[in-house]
């Protein structure tokens, strides 16, 4: 997003990408189409995780669009509430947006439009200021979707087609089949715009430089500039450096501290301690459950479903939370993606389980803690010479909370829609890891300014999920857009004028 400002400005760009372009057909539609089986989840620099993850050991998406090209496309703005400071989410962490909601929204507008998200306005009762429609209508709800909004419609509930960077109706583009690999498959017809469909063909065409399988190393510094990252080459086998004017770091809020630690930028900033720390991920879980009598064609894409009504809290079950977090709808476990991970036994009976399952996604906002971190052991390193990258991650009492009163209204939500029983599967990756080099108003708290500049050096700036203080209680992935986009947009005025 950062890129689109620039090459649109007209200033020479080169991108770096450590991972190559994802295959698109019919094997996006296999079992193996989902990203943690492909080669596209990467453990060349593998992450060691000590709390908090689903495995000891994890990997790093790595492909040209990043996660986009296998996340669902669920595109939110954050709420304005979600800018303002709420002592029961920060405590003392010092978290703090230097930006708020009317800052962003422009930039919102133009994300949304360079994703062509599909939505209906004015359906979320917690919908921030918008100045129109979402620039597509949505695709039609299919029997579950229909199935799940009657059952939070008996139960007073304001149910809403959640806003999906699809493409359902726009001419001269191929359209959604309406499958059931979506989420955590890259699309086999390109219809989901992901970046790797939507953006850098476009940026390429306007003359962007693209280096794919390239992995950055190291960011050299001379006289608080960065002077030229160093690389590898995976395709010509041999180390490569690039110089700049500016470098815009946007690796990811795992990836990016560990590239900014291990090239000891950390002695530059105004606040060396904060980076790597503070990390969020949400408390995630999905609600499955069992419907002994709903015979509906689970196989068609029915991840389309939101509910906000407990955003802020619950009336009855508040427990003393002032805000919870969200409820969305998922896709049913493909049969396919089921019989390959299930015990040689259960493939022949877990099937028929999953045609009759669906589920809720709950998602709690978590609390920034210093505690919850990335960093690293320079006495081990990877094939590409990184030093090891080290996570912790761990929930407080008041996450668990949050968590269980929304698992309670997914419940009730699928239980009135004809559930008889329930799974309750919680999600332990860092799919939406956050605010571990995070911006502030305060240099001492925070390492990158309001306008995404790490402080400290006059030419770097973070535009990732990193720099976010606080996770909200919704997908990042459109806020994250929003930040970069106004990001690109500074720094083109800064460097007409003469800047960095």
């Amino acid at each position: 997003m950062t890129a689109w400002k620039l090459v649109h400005a007209g200033y020479r760009v080169l991108m770096i990408e450590r991972g190559d372009w994802v295959k698109r057909g019919p094997n996006n539609w296999s079992p193996e189409g989902s990203v943690d089986l492909t080669p596209y989840y990467s453990f060349e620099t593998p992450v060691h995780v000590l709390r908090g993850g689903n495995k000891p050991v994890m990997g790093l998406y790595t492909c040209v669009g990043g996660p986009s090209v296998f996340y669902g496309g669920v595109s939110f703005r954050f709420r304005e509430a979600d800018f303002e400071e709420e002592p029961e989410i920060v405590g003392d962490s010092g978290a703090e947006w230097p930006v708020k909601y009317r800052d962003l929204a422009p930039y919102y507008d133009e994300a949304e439009r360079l994703l062509d998200v599909a939505g209906v306005a004015g359906e979320d009762p917690t919908e921030p200021p918008r100045p129109g429609p979402y620039p597509q209508a949505p695709g039609p709800l299919s029997p579950v979707s229909e199935v799940i909004v009657d059952a939070g419609r008996s139960l007073g509930l304001r149910p809403f087609h959640l806003p999906l960077a699809i493409n359902y109706h726009r001419p001269g583009q191929n359209q959604c089949e309406r499958c059931s690999t979506c989420d955590t498959f890259a699309c086999a017809v390109s219809a989901k715009n992901d970046l790797a469909t939507r953006l850098i063909p476009r940026l390429i065409e306007k003359g962007m430089t693209l280096k794919p399988r390239t992995v950055a190393v190291q960011l050299k510094v001379e006289n608080r500039r960065v002077v030229l990252v160093r690389c590898f080459d995976k395709d010509r086998g041999e180390w490569v450096e690039y110089r700049a004017r500016v470098f815009v770091l946007a690796a990811g809020a795992l990836a990016t501290p560990h590239l900014i630690l291990s090239s000891e930028l950390d002695r530059f900033s105004s606040a060396p301690e904060v980076i790597g720390t503070h990390l969020t991920r949400h408390m995630n879980a999905i609600v499955f459950g069992y419907f002994p009598n709903l015979d509906v064609p689970f196989e068609i894409f029915h991840k389309q479903i939101g509910f906000h009504d407990f955003y802020f809290g619950h009336p009855e079950l508040h427990n003393g939370l002032h805000k919870l977090g969200s409820i969305q709808q998922v896709q049913s476990p493909p049969v396919g993606l089921v019989r390959h991970h299930a015990f040689p036994i259960l493939r022949h009976f877990l099937p028929y389980l999953a045609r009759r399952t669906t589920g809720l996604l709950v998602m709690a906002e978590d609390q920034p803690r210093p505690e919850n971190r990335v960093f690293i052991r320079p006495e081990k390193r990877d094939v590409f010479g990184l030093p090891q990258l080290i996570v912790e991650h761990t929930y407080t009492k008041r996450d668990r909370a949050a968590l269980q009163v929304l698992i309670r209204c997914a419940r009730q939500i699928l239980r009135r829609a004809g559930a008889r029983f329930f799974y309750v599967h919680h999600i332990r990756t860092f799919s939406h890891a956050v605010g571990t080099v995070r911006m502030g108003p305060d240099a001492r708290r925070a390492p990158v300014d309001e306008n995404t500049q790490f402080r400290g050096l006059d030419n770097l700036f973070i535009t990732d999920g990193s720099v976010l203080p606080t996770a909200a209680g919704l997908n990042p992935s459109l806020t994250i857009a929003a930040i970069a986009l106004r990001a690109g947009e500074i720094l083109s005025d800064r460097l007409k004028k003469g800047g960095s």
